[in-house]
């Protein structure tokens, strides 16, 4: 069981760490460690994750019943999701979809027509069983290594 809330300034370090855990743990079954790495070298800067959620972006996270932020995602005001990551031990208990879920509500009420994502393997799964559809999968070199995602969109009704 989860609670979803608005990002709070306090929760930048947490949501660092359960971005880092994600790609190098939850993701290890899609991307290889060579992949993984050249995704997130680091553990990303709490305020850099700070500045990032005050950019005019939504973020919502979600709680455990410890109050323990175990995954978050965001909406910037174009319909574009940039971030939908969860803690390993999140993962396939449905807190991804809400998530999902809740942004998408805020999105009809915000007047927005269309989401769009780049997701990856995990989250193409997720994505698709929302409604979205592949524009494309695309492929690229970062930091020395071929990695990929899918380009993925979603009409929404108002």
């Amino acid at each position: 069981m989860v609670t979803l809330r608005d990002w709070l300034s306090d929760d930048s370090a947490a949501v660092a760490e359960v971005m880092y855990r994600s790609v190098h743990e939850a993701a290890a079954g899609a991307y290889s460690p060579q992949q993984r790495q050249a995704w997130m070298p680091a553990r990303p800067d709490a305020e850099a994750i700070r500045e990032r959620a005050l950019d005019g972006r939504r973020t919502l996270v979600a709680c455990d019943e410890r109050g323990a932020v175990v995954g978050y995602i965001d909406l910037e005001p174009d319909g574009h999701i940039d971030h939908l990551f969860c803690a390993p031990e999140a993962v396939g208990r449905g807190v991804g979809a809400q998530l999902y879920d809740a942004v998408e509500a805020l999105a009809v009420h915000q007047g927005i027509r269309r989401l769009f994502v780049e997701a990856s393997e995990q989250a193409r799964r997720l994505f698709e069983k929302k409604g979205f559809t592949v524009d494309e999968r695309r492929e690229w070199e970062l930091r020395g290594t071929v990695i990929h995602n899918y380009a993925m969109s979603k009409q929404l009704q108002a």
